[in-house]
């Protein structure tokens, strides 16, 4: 009679571990963009609703990205970025990161219905479904434009945020979404660039892995043309006020200088290796965070100051 060894146990994962699986990062974007479409709204809404639907969207957020975690075990196993995750750095068993982001999804998109409105629900559930299924299920391991439709995923949360004020949508949120969905392309191609022989050890088809550098460059230049002018037309469009537009018009202009850099360049040198071989791309992915940040805070102070 053979013995099969037992499978060792893994100690109770710490509530940090829990709290990394949310990706916090990505979340403090997508609270801060549902808060600005929520403050950009038209009508107020109660400090206490208004709180529960930021809180919301923030578990919604975190469920996504546990849930993202739970099925990428294998692949951040073996990508530098990734391997201290807690899955990979055997810190906590998938069962237990599976049952946390079910839990949370749920919990985020009952809360919502409940406490503020159906509307706002809704858009979220299928953030949370898009991001998990569409984008993680189906996509990322299957084609190099994973992250052009999966990009629509963190375009939510201004449509949430409005949602939640007004229980609809309107053509602002809607370009806020569309602003989103164009800016991620460039935004994740410039990091897929330094860690391309990452995503490529993973087997992962970004597109610097299948079609190449200069092709991935040539097409961060491309798709911030589409994203620069839909920052820019809520204004002449009569959807903002001066402070929106020169903002927008400014900080687009840097962030257009910046892709048009990366665009231009043919090849780099090495890959993860000196500091400054990827010294444009670095720079691009850096502002392009910067950028949302400063563009949805002028969208509110154009709402409250003007």
């Amino acid at each position: 009679m053979s013995l099969t060894p037992a499978t060792p146990l893994l100690p109770p994962a710490e509530w940090r571990d829990f709290l990394a699986l949310t990706k916090p990062r990505v979340m403090s974007l997508v609270v801060f963009t549902g808060l600005c479409g929520m403050l950009a709204a038209p009508t107020s809404i109660a400090p206490v609703l208004g709180f529960t639907a930021i809180l919301c969207i923030a578990l919604g957020a975190g469920a996504a990205g546990a849930l993202n975690q739970w099925y990428e075990a294998d692949i951040d196993a073996v990508m530098r970025r990734t391997a201290n995750r807690p899955l990979p750095g055997g810190r906590m068993d998938r069962q237990s990161a599976l049952h946390f982001g079910v839990g949370l999804s749920a919990f985020s998109v009952i809360l919502m219905g409940l406490a503020v409105n159906v509307a706002a629900a809704a858009i979220l559930l299928v953030s949370i479904l898009f991001y998990v299924l569409i984008y993680t299920v189906w996509l990322k391991r299957r084609t190099p434009q994973n992250i052009v439709i999966g990009g629509a995923a963190g375009a939510f949360p201004p449509l949430i945020g409005w949602a939640a004020a007004t229980g609809d949508v309107a053509l602002l949120p809607l370009m806020l979404f569309a602003l989103v969905f164009l800016w991620t392309p460039p935004h994740f191609w410039a990091l897929a660039l330094f860690v391309e022989t990452d995503y490529a050890n993973a087997g992962v088809p970004m597109l610097p892995v299948v079609a190449g550098e200069r092709v991935t460059r040539r097409q961060i230049g491309l798709y911030t043309i589409p994203m620069a002018a839909v920052a820019i037309a809520p204004w002449p469009l009569g959807l903002t006020g001066a402070i929106y537009g020169i903002v927008a018009v400014a900080t687009t202009a840097l962030f257009g200088w910046l892709a048009a850099v990366v665009a231009m360049r043919h090849t780099a040198p090495v890959h993860d290796g000196a500091a400054d071989a990827m010294l444009a791309e670095k720079r691009l992915f850096r502002y392009s965070i910067l950028y949302l940040f400063i563009l949805f805070g002028a969208l509110v102070a154009d709402r409250w100051l003007a």
